[in-house]
């Protein structure tokens, strides 16, 4: 059995992290490596990074934030923002990455998906995708950093990318994104229940009870950011109220 995991998200935008709600209002909350040097030490299990302008600007992440980082922990380490070719994968891996994260790129042309796969190996590939409640049981994505609705709905999608390839799914509520109300619990037990891969949820945490929620929906990991970069609790505090829910954690 997979035991669950805690994962601090650092958003990046012109080589600092900043943090917003529902993608709007983004403000600089610190240097990448000191943010991610810390949590690594107060027992994150995973970081990740995503260049949240990468797409926007099209171009690729920025490859000296990612090396610096990665100098600075010793955890697993995903970057996403800005991957659109097998080259930019392999330019995040060699940076430091152990893992890639596709969201538009791959809503565009799902083969990506494959070539990344057959390429780099599954446990490579994590499929971001960034989602809002349309009506009872649908999701439409995002893509674009959250400005370009396709229309798609984000379980089929799910689906469909995980059959391309994707090891993983980084599966993000829209809705929820920064406003402290939780994960959205129906999003993450939609999701888990179709797909056989990890799914991470993301979106809405701000205390343990909301991470414990979403395991039992299904997620095996959960994502913070804001909950953690304004100080509001840490790593060590929420493992230590996870552990007094009875929920198993990977030792750190």
């Amino acid at each position: 059995m997979l035991l669950n995991r805690i994962i601090p998200c650092l958003d990046v935008r012109d080589g600092r992290v900043v943090k917003g709600v529902r993608f709007e209002g983004l403000r600089d909350v610190g240097d990448p490596a000191e943010l991610a040097a810390g949590y690594a030490a107060d027992g994150a299990d995973e970081i990740v990074l995503l260049d949240v302008t990468a797409t926007i600007e099209s171009r690729s992440a920025m490859l000296d934030t990612v090396a610096a980082v990665r100098r600075a922990i010793d955890v697993p380490f995903t970057v996403g923002g800005g991957i659109r070719t097998i080259e930019d994968a392999a330019a995040a891996l060699t940076a430091g990455a152990d893992r890639v994260a596709v969201n538009s790129a791959a809503v565009r042309r799902p083969e990506l998906l494959t070539e990344l796969a057959d390429r780099f190996g599954t446990q490579c590939v994590v499929i971001a995708i960034d989602a809002a409640r349309r009506e009872p049981g649908r999701w439409e994505v995002a893509i674009g950093a959250g400005r370009e609705w396709t229309g798609i709905d984000a379980v089929t999608w799910a689906q469909e990318a995980t059959e391309c390839g994707a090891g993983e799914v980084l599966l993000t509520s829209h809705d929820r994104d920064g406003t402290g109300a939780g994960y959205d619990l129906d999003l993450v037990s939609a999701v888990s229940s179709q797909v056989r891969t990890p799914v991470i949820a993301s979106g809405g945490a701000r205390v343990a009870a909301d991470l414990e929620s979403a395991f039992v929906a299904g997620a095996s990991a959960a994502l913070l950011a804001g909950v953690l970069h304004d100080r509001l609790t840490t790593i060590r505090d929420l493992r230590r109220a996870l552990s007094a829910l009875g929920r198993e954690l990977r030792p750190c």
